[in-house]
């Protein structure tokens, strides 16, 4: 039998652990959801390392959430309660939506986790993309739910028709969609999501997750929300365009019925310096355009040279990409590795292929080095 957490253990806990210490049961213990973390990386701390392995955003912050998140340390010794809820009601301001209709949570991970928890379990099964994003496939499964894998189509999207198949066939409380995708930076059309809403059984629940929705053209599902949907999560971080992936924050998006839902699997005091950036974030939406504009550039720049090279490259509208490099993904990226250039991983269905961040100028310019000192050697 798992014993409780002890006020001791309790206590010690972040603000974001313990949004989830009522999943400590599920996994077995406390220690057990640490023990998932990513294991350390030799040579990454070390100077001049270009880190191009976790989607970051090598810009951070804007300079006002910088300041306003400075200035928050001043009251860091609060739970302030009254500010979380000026976030929510200013998130929904900037995004049309009814506050009831928005919850925040510390960045999208924890609130991937309610969800697995909330909408699948031994009799709700869950269907996603193959490869994307496994947080909630991993807690899904945890959970007793069987995982239905779908692989994308050749183009990158999502393959709606066998999304909404495998939701039938295997009584699906729960579709996952990451637009654009990680970690292959495509997009799922519109046009492909409506049909999934419209072919889809009527209790299953489908969950966008929006993290890298601001590098895209493609438009967000946010106006669905808006229109009364209620089979319909949306979900947004500040870990990737605004540049807080440390600070932790994000946001869901849906009927209130299914926040509800949501926030009973586990909801606390966000770190204050985190909700004080993403406010002034939302105040200076300007800096949104000239971030994506330069990813875009980037992004296309490095992909053209690829291409250049005969490595493909599946199209993306994110600040990552999957290129080919005709071998053992694992073995180029520890190669690249020993040019002290760290890129992401290969995924199983994927195995040739690897992910890379877009980083700065700079920072892509040593990727090209390294990686033709990696092919030629």
């Amino acid at each position: 039998m798992v014993q409780p957490l002890s006020r001791r253990h309790f206590l010690g806990l972040s603000a974001c652990s313990l949004a989830t210490a009522g999943l400590a049961p599920l996994l077995g213990a406390a220690g057990a959801a640490r023990a998932q973390l990513p294991p350390p990386i030799a040579g990454i701390d070390a100077p001049g390392a270009v880190l191009l392995n976790y989607n970051e955003n090598p810009l951070g912050p804007f300079p006002e959430a910088r300041e306003a998140a400075l200035q928050a340390m001043d009251h860091a010794h609060r739970y302030l309660f009254g500010l979380q809820h000026e976030f929510t009601a200013l998130f929904a301001e900037k995004h049309r939506v009814d506050p009831g209709h928005v919850s925040a949570w510390c960045g999208s991970g924890v609130a991937l986790d309610a969800a697995a928890l909330a909408f699948t379990g031994p009799q709700s099964a869950l269907v996603t993309a193959d490869p994307t994003f496994e947080t909630l496939a991993q807690m899904a499964s945890a959970h007793g739910a069987r995982v239905v894998r779908v692989p994308l189509r050749n183009d990158g999207a999502h393959d709606v028709e066998a999304m909404a198949a495998a939701a039938a066939k295997n009584g699906a409380g729960l579709l996952y969609v990451c637009n654009p995708n990680n970690p292959t930076g495509s997009i799922t059309p519109r046009a492909g999501l409506e049909w999934l809403f419209a072919n889809k059984p009527a209790t299953s629940i489908v969950l966008v997750d929006e993290a890298y929705i601001h590098y895209s053209d493609e438009a967000d599902l946010l106006d669905l929300v808006r229109d009364g949907r209620e089979d319909l999560v949306v979900l947004r971080t500040f870990s990737k365009i605004y540049g807080m992936a440390g600070l932790r924050l994000g946001a869901a998006v849906a009927h209130p019925s299914l926040l509800q839902k949501l926030v009973l699997q586990g909801v606390n005091s966000l770190p204050v310096p985190a909700v004080a950036a993403g406010m002034a974030s939302l105040q200076h939406p300007g800096h949104l355009a000239t971030r994506k504009a330069d990813n875009t550039r980037l992004r296309q720049e490095t992909v053209d040279w690829l291409a250049a090279r005969g490595h493909a490259c599946l199209p993306s509208q994110a600040n990552c990409f999957m290129v080919d490099v005709h071998g053992d993904g694992r073995a180029f990226g520890a190669a690249m590795a020993k040019h002290g250039v760290f890129v992401g991983r290969s995924w199983p269905s994927m195995p040739r292929h690897v992910r890379v961040t877009v980083g700065t100028a700079e920072e892509m310019a040593r990727f090209r080095e390294a990686f033709e000192q990696v092919m030629a050697g």
